[in-house]
């Protein structure tokens, strides 16, 4: 008797199980890695360059942060799918160190009164239709994770987990961020 296929197959991964799974790399990480990393088979240059890498990262996640705070500020109605998405860019940004600024605005913003968003700066122009703000949020995620898989090679053992871990989640972000758009 041959073997016949389902009818239905499943065309890929479910964002619930990709959220779910973002959700569980990102807890693993900030579990299993710390900002005060300190190596001790560095040397100083290394350790220097350690630390550049880690506040570059961190600025960088800063920054996608607040990319996410302009698109929800203009777009209003994406908040439950980038909410998500965004909570973990500041955890991102608080595994490398930083967050402080990303973090003050998220909880500002939560207990602000929705009128009042914050309005993008002069470099987040958001574009009006939210297909077109997804998809250049998505190119930023990609962009962001290419730059860190590169950086992996650079800097020493944690660290370049860390990177290669937020690379993975960033690259799961843009596939969210993209996904049913065919």
């Amino acid at each position: 008797m041959p073997f016949t296929l389902p009818s239905r197959i499943p065309s890929g991964p479910r964002r619930r199980s990709l959220l779910a799974g973002a959700a569980g790399v990102g807890a693993a990480l900030l579990a299993g890695c710390s900002s005060s990393d300190s190596s001790s088979g560095t040397t100083n240059g290394s350790t220097s360059a350690a630390e550049r890498a880690r506040a570059r990262a961190a600025g960088d996640s800063e920054r996608l942060a607040e990319r996410y705070e302009a698109v929800l500020a203009v777009h209003p109605a994406l908040a439950e799918r980038l909410s998500p998405l965004r909570a973990e860019v500041v955890q991102h940004a608080e595994a490398f160190g930083g967050g402080r600024k990303a973090s003050e605005s998220a909880s500002a913003s939560a207990s602000a009164d929705p009128s009042q968003a914050p309005s993008p700066g002069p470099s987040a122009e958001v574009p009006a239709v939210e297909k077109d703000a997804l998809t250049e949020l998505a190119a930023a995620e990609r962009t962001l994770a290419d730059r860190r898989t590169k950086a992996l090679l650079d800097v020493p053992g944690e660290l370049a987990r860390l990177l290669a871990s937020v690379a993975a989640a960033g690259a799961v972000h843009a596939f969210l961020l993209t996904e049913g758009e065919k």
